[in-house]
C-alpha cells in the first residue's frame, strides 16, 4: 500500500533536487528520505530517481508519476481545507516564496503572528532570490517586487506605489561624499545584487524630466539581496534597495535616503500560477500582509 508520507517526500525530493535538500524541507534525514522514496519504488514497481555518486535526476517513470503525485497531495490538502472552511476556519499547507531580505527581517515575524491567528495552517517557507517557477513548483504564492513578466500570473497588490530607494550609511557619505544626481553614481562605490543570473548593475530613477537609467560598478555583489543591505549599512558602499527593505535602517539613522521620492517605482505583490490558488488562506494572508506594509509604505 502506498503511504501518502512517502508520496510527500518524493515530490520534495524532486522539485529538491536530492535526499538532503529534501530532508532539510522534511526537518528529517537523508537516509529516511532515501528509505521513504525506495518504498515507493517498491509499491510501483519501477525506479523514480536514476542516481550516481554525484548526481539524481528523475526517471522517465518518475516524470510521468511526479504530476499525479502532486495531484494526489493537492486533492488531500483540499479536502482538509474544505472541511476547515465549512468551520469556518482556514487550514491544511500554506506554500510561500518570498525575497531574502523582505523574507528574514519583515515579513518572519509577520508569519509568526499570521500563524498564532491560524493555528491550523502550516507554513512551508521557501528563502530565495531566485524567481521561484509559480507553473512547476508546488507554491500557492510568491511575494515579488516589479513589473510582473508573465502576464498568465495572478497578482494581487500589496504595496503599488512602493518604490526604491538610493542610500548609503552616515560613515560611507564623511568619507566619499554625497552623490546629488543619479549621474554622480559613477564616482561612487555601488553595491549589487543578483537577480536569478541577471546582475542588476543598471538602475534607473525617475526624474522630472524623465526617467535616467545609470551603469553603476562596485567592488561587492552578492545573490542575497540581505547581504547587499548589511554591506550599505556597514558602510561598503552605495545600495539601491526597496523602501520596505530598509524603512527600519533609514527610521534609526543607519542609512540615508539619497534622492527622496526619485527612485523607480517598484511595486509589491502577492503572486499566484492561477486563481484556484486564491484559497481563503491565500487571501486571509494578503489582507494581513496589507494592512502591515501600508504602515510601511506611508512612514
Amino acid at each position: 500500500m502506498i503511504r501518502l508520507d512517502d508520496v510527500q517526500l518524493f515530490v520534495q525530493t524532486a522539485d529538491a533536487g536530492s535526499f538532503s535538500a529534501a530532508a532539510r524541507l522534511a526537518d528529517s534525514t537523508p537516509a529516511m528520505v532515501s528509505n521513504a522514496v525506495q518504498r515507493l519504488e517498491r509499491e510501483l514497481g519501477t525506479r523514480l530517481f536514476v542516481r550516481s555518486t554525484r548526481s539524481m535526476r528523475l526517471s522517465d517513470d518518475g516524470e510521468r508519476y511526479l504530476p499525479h503525485a502532486r495531484a494526489m497531495l493537492d486533492a488531500l490538502a483540499g479536502g482538509s481545507r474544505t472541511l476547515a472552511e465549512s468551520r469556518g476556519e482556514i487550514a491544511g499547507p500554506l506554500r510561500l516564496s518570498v525575497p531574502s531580505d523582505l523574507g528574514r527581517n519583515v515579513l518572519l515575524p509577520w508569519f509568526d503572528a499570521f500563524q498564532a491567528e491560524h493555528p491550523a495552517i502550516c507554513l512551508q517557507l521557501r528563502i530565495s532570490d531566485r524567481s521561484a517557477d509559480l507553473h512547476r513548483h508546488p507554491i500557492d504564492a510568491a511575494i515579488r517586487y516589479g513589473t510582473l513578466d508573465d502576464s498568465g500570473l495572478v497578482a494581487q497588490p500589496l504595496v503599488p506605489d512602493n518604490r526604491r530607494v538610493l542610500c548609503a550609511s552616515p560613515d560611507y557619505l564623511a568619507k566619499h561624499g554625497t552623490p546629488t544626481h543619479p549621474d554622480d553614481l559613477g564616482e561612487h562605490n555601488c553595491l549589487c545584487f543578483v537577480w536569478g543570473d541577471i546582475v542588476y548593475d543598471r538602475w534607473t530613477f525617475d526624474l522630472r524630466g524623465g526617467p535616467r537609467t545609470v551603469k553603476v560598478s562596485g567592488d561587492r555583489i552578492s545573490d542575497d539581496a540581505e547581504v547587499t543591505r548589511r554591506w550599505g549599512v556597514a558602510g561598503k558602499g552605495i545600495v539601491y534597495k526597496s523602501k520596505i527593505d530598509v524603512a527600519d535602517d533609514l527610521a534609526a539613522g543607519r542609512l540615508v535616503d539619497l534622492l527622496p521620492d526619485q527612485g523607480e517605482r517598484s511595486p509589491l505583490n502577492l503572486v499566484s500560477a492561477h486563481r484556484s490558488q486564491l484559497t481563503p488562506a491565500v487571501q486571509r494572508l494578503r489582507d494581513f500582509l496589507r494592512q502591515r506594509l501600508s504602515a510601511i509604505a506611508a512612514s
